[in-house]
C-alpha cells in the first residue's frame, strides 16, 4: 500500500523503511494516518543534510539523546497531510544501564542494522519494517505470524522492565485490536506491574502525545476494554495505576439487582459504553462511577458524591486536562439519579436545568449502559426511554436563566437592586417558567416580580 507520504519520502532519494504501527495496521487491513520511517546507512547529521533542502528539520531527543528528526516538508500538499511533521530516524540500538525507563544509552551509527532497531521495540507485531523501494518485509521476531495468530508477544523478556508503560500499551492493543496474550506475556506483565507506580501520570492518563491521550484513555476508547481491564486486574496493573480500585476488586454488592462483584460490574459498564460508541468522558465515568460504594456502604454515605471525590483525585494524579476532569467529576456525582417519579416534560426541563443538554445526554447514556449491566425491572428501562424522549423534545424549551423573557436589568427597572435578592428572584421566575413554559412572557414575569417586591 503506497500512500502519498511514502511516495514523497521515496522521491527524496532515501532508502527508507516504514516501521512500527503503520506496518502492523497495514498488514491487518486497518486504516492509519501516522507513518514513521527508518533510514539505514545514515547518522543524525547525514539525515539532516538529506532533508534540509526540502523543508524544515528539527532534531528529536529522547532523554537528552538525539534519535532522529521531525521533518516539515516544503511541499504544501504533503505538509497539509502531516501538519505535525514526519518522523524519520536512523536505526538505533538501546542498551539498558539501570532499572528505569530512562536508564539506557542509545547506539546509532551508520552500521546499525534494521534488525538492531527492531530488537529495541516493545512487541513483535510492532517490530516489523517495510522497505519503500521494494516492499520487502523485515520481520526478525515473527511479528507477521503473531499478527496472524492475533497474539501479543514481547520482543524481549525484559521489555516491560525496560519501560513499564509498555504493559498499558499492550493492554490498549488488546482493547483496540483484539489481541490475546499468551501465558508468557501475561506472566511478564504480572512480574513487572509494580514498575507502573514509577511511570508519570501524563504517560498513563492525560497524555503527552499530539492527541493528548495517554494509554489508559486509548484503552477505554478501544472496542474491547472489558478484556483489557480484566487482564489489568489479574496482573496487578490496574491497582498500580489506580490504587483506588483495590477496594472494588471482588467486592460483593450482595443484591439481586447487582449480583456480580463490583469490579465485574464496572468492567461491564465500560464495555457497554464502548459498544454504544460513547465519548471519552462517558467511558471515564463508567470506569470510576462506583468506586465510592465500598466507603459508602461502610459509612452509610452517598456513593456518588464519594465516587466524585475519588474520581477527581485519580484524574488529577493522572494529569488529565482540567476541563475533562471537572466534567467527569460532575458526571460521576450526578449519575445515581432516580427514575421512579413521574417522567414528563417538567421532569425533563428540571433535568436540563440541572445539567444542560450535553451533560444531560451523557448522563442518560451512562444510565443506559449502567442499567444494562444490572438486573433491573422493565419499568426502569421504560422510564429511562421516556426521559430520553422528553429531554430531546424539551431541549428548546426555556430552562436556563438566559432563556427568560426578562433579565436583571428589567428587574432593576421595577425596583430591584443588584445583589442576592435580584438573583433569587430570577431563579424563582425560572422555576415558574420550567413548570409552565407559556408563562415566559415579559409582562407576565414582570408582574410576578412586582408582586414579590410588594
Amino acid at each position: 500500500m503506497e500512500t502519498a507520504i511514502r511516495r514523497y519520502i521515496r522521491s527524496l532519494g532515501l532508502d527508507a523503511y516504514v516501521v512500527g504501527g503503520a506496518v502492523r495496521d497495514e498488514l491487518l487491513g486497518i486504516k492509519h494516518s501516522d507513518e514513521d520511517f527508518l533510514v539505514p546507512g545514515v547518522d543524525q547529521a547525514a539525515l539532516r543534510s538529506a532533508l534540509e533542502p526540502h523543508g524544515r528539520v528539527e532534531d528529536m531527543e529522547v532523554h537528552g539523546q538525539l534519535v532522529g528528526v521531525r521533518f516539515y516538508p516544503r511541499d504544501r500538499e504533503i505538509r497539509g497531510l502531516v501538519p505535525a511533521g514526519i518522523e524519520l530516524t536512523p536505526p538505533r540500538a538501546e542498551r539498558s544501564t539501570g532499572p528505569g525507563h530512562r536508564d539506557f544509552e542509545i547506539v546509532a551509527d551508520r552500521t546499525t542494522s534494521i534488525e538492531d532497531d527492531m530488537a529495541r521495540r516493545d512487541f513483535t507485531v510492532n517490530a516489523i519494517a517495510k522497505r519503500l523501494e521494494t516492499g520487502e518485509i523485515v520481520d526478525p521476531f515473527d511479528g507477521v505470524g503473531d499478527l496472524d495468530r492475533r497474539q501479543l508477544r514481547t520482543v524481549s523478556p525484559l521489555s516491560f522492565r525496560e519501560d513499564p508503560l509498555r504493559i498499558l500499551r499492550g493492554l490498549r492493543l488488546v482493547s483496540q485490536l483484539g489481541f490475546t496474550l499468551p501465558a508468557e506475556t501475561e506472566a511478564q506483565m504480572r512480574a513487572e506491574a509494580g514498575g507502573l507506580r514509577h511511570v508519570s501520570g501524563e504517560r498513563i492518563g492525560g497524555g503527552l502525545e499530539a492527541d493528548g491521550m495517554g494509554e489508559l484513555s486509548k484503552l477505554l476508547l478501544g472496542s474491547r476494554p472489558l478484556d483489557a481491564l480484566r487482564i489489568a486486574r489479574d496482573t496487578g496493573a490496574l491497582v498500580e495505576v489506580v490504587p483506588e480500585f483495590a477496594a472494588a476488586i471482588g467486592y460483593e454488592l450482595g443484591t439481586a439487582r447487582q449480583p456480580v462483584p463490583l469490579d465485574e460490574h464496572v468492567f461491564a459498564v465500560v464495555q457497554n459504553a464502548a459498544d454504544a460508541g460513547a465519548s471519552l468522558p462517558v467511558r471515564l465515568t463508567a470506569l470510576f462511577h462506583d468506586l465510592g460504594k465500598p466507603e459508602a456502604d461502610a459509612d452509610d454515605g452517598d456513593h456518588a458524591q464519594l465516587g466524585a471525590r475519588t474520581t477527581g483525585r485519580i484524574m488529577r494524579r493522572l494529569r488529565y486536562p482540567n476541563t475533562l476532569r471537572q466534567e467527569v467529576v460532575r458526571l460521576v456525582a450526578a449519575h445515581a439519579f432516580w427514575l421512579d417519579g413521574p417522567i414528563d416534560g417538567v421532569f425533563a426541563r428540571r433535568f436540563l436545568a440541572s445539567h444542560g443538554l450535553g451533560r444531560a445526554r451523557d448522563l442518560l447514556l451512562h444510565k443506559r449502559v449502567d442499567l444494562a449491566a444490572k438486573a433491573v425491572e422493565p419499568w426502569e428501562l421504560e422510564h429511562l426511554a421516556l426521559l430520553e424522549r422528553h429531554v430531546e423534545e424539551q431541549r428548546d424549551a426555556p430552562y436556563r436563566l438566559g432563556d427568560l423573557a426578562v433579565d436583571g436589568r428589567d428587574l432593576i427597572e421595577v425596583g430591584y437592586r443588584e445583589g442576592p435578592v435580584l438573583g433569587a428572584e430570577l431563579a424563582r421566575l425560572l422555576d415558574v417558567v420550567i413548570d409552565d413554559p407559556l408563562s415566559n412572557e415579559r409582562d407576565t414575569l414582570l408582574g410576578l416580580a412586582r408582586e414579590a417586591l410588594a
